[in-house]
């Protein structure tokens, strides 16, 4: 929790004055009817009390002061509310090592089916866009609101040889820093790549200078990393070993402030889109909650009022 005016706190401290004084007086009453010599008369004289009860009023008044200080200290908690807009480019590696079956029915197909499944949930006031990369990379589908052209594309993709991660994550920002128009009020919106890859680069720019640039954008950049260390293609007859590299991918996204997610099957694929979506989707602020203390506090000195006229028929 967090407090818009945290150095009020500091009147907890007569707060808890409050409740030392208290605790001073229990034993200054004390001391004063030991001075009775005559135990038997105290005992005849005194009027009966309700023991420990008599103590509720007390500490639930302190609990209505302290409570009341928390309030005034104006707290506030973390809520998710939904995004107005956002710009996602969504990056689809269709290199020749997307064909590995070890990911049924093969990694690409199960990427493919993933990106539809994100395409349809994503809120439709956010704009998509969409972009596919091997030894290249090749904007299909700049951002926009329709979804049908990011349907057909994934429909269309087909498969190439060598990786070009980086060269993917330029094109993406190109395309994000151009899809600046009059509904945004000339401002970039917040924007995020997400990129479906298994992660080897053996073409273009380095993965290391594509997540700087975007990191000095701004714009997080969520890989997924799908696949299996035994995944294994068919190229000119031999076997070629074609391993997910999870590190590459990491890197990109710790190094641009986005997420990295693992799936090596196409239902784990489905539920990662899920949490991207719903990380897109939202944005954090941070609400102020005085009210809820304020009305525990009333709540407990009422409780305080009572107990003191029921027990000592008076009030605090």
């Amino acid at each position: 929790m967090r407090f818009l005016s945290g150095e009020r706190l500091w009147l907890l401290l007569l707060v808890g004055a409050l409740v030392a004084a208290y605790f001073l007086m229990q034993l200054r009453r004390q001391r004063d009817a030991v001075r009775f010599t005559n135990i038997k008369l105290l005992a005849s004289v005194a009027p009966a009390r309700p023991g420990w009860r008599r103590h509720l009023p007390a500490a639930a008044l302190v609990a209505a002061l302290g409570l009341l200080v928390v309030g005034f200290a104006r707290p506030t908690r973390a809520v998710k509310v939904p995004r107005e807009q956002a710009t996602v480019m969504l990056a689809i590696d269709v290199s020749a090592s997307m064909q590995a079956t070890d990911v049924a029915p093969s990694r690409f197909d199960a990427a493919r089916d993933a990106a539809r499944a994100f395409t349809q949930r994503l809120p439709a006031r956010f704009r998509l866009g969409l972009l596919s990369f091997a030894g290249t990379a090749t904007v299909l589908v700049p951002p926009t609101t329709d979804r049908q052209p990011v349907l057909q594309n994934l429909d269309n993709l087909r498969l190439g040889p060598r990786t070009a991660i980086g060269e993917a994550i330029f094109a993406a920002l190109d395309t994000i820093a151009g899809s600046v128009d009059q509904t945004t009020g000339g401002k970039q919106p917040p924007a995020r790549i997400v990129l479906l890859s298994d992660g080897a680069t053996t073409a273009g720019r380095p993965n290391a200078d594509a997540a700087a640039a975007a990191a000095e954008a701004r714009v997080p950049v969520s890989t997924i990393a799908f696949g299996t260390d035994s995944g294994t293609v068919i190229v000119d007859g031999r076997i070629i070993e074609v391993p997910v590299d999870r590190g590459a991918l990491r890197d990109v996204a710790d190094s641009t402030k986005g997420s990295f997610f693992e799936a090596a099957s196409g239902e784990e694929l489905r539920h990662v889109y899920d949490d991207i979506g719903s990380q897109i989707g939202y944005r954090t602020e941070r609400h102020e909650v005085s009210a809820w203390f304020v009305g525990i506090a009333l709540a407990a000195a009422f409780a305080a009022a009572a107990g003191s006229l029921v027990w000592s028929s008076r009030l605090p």
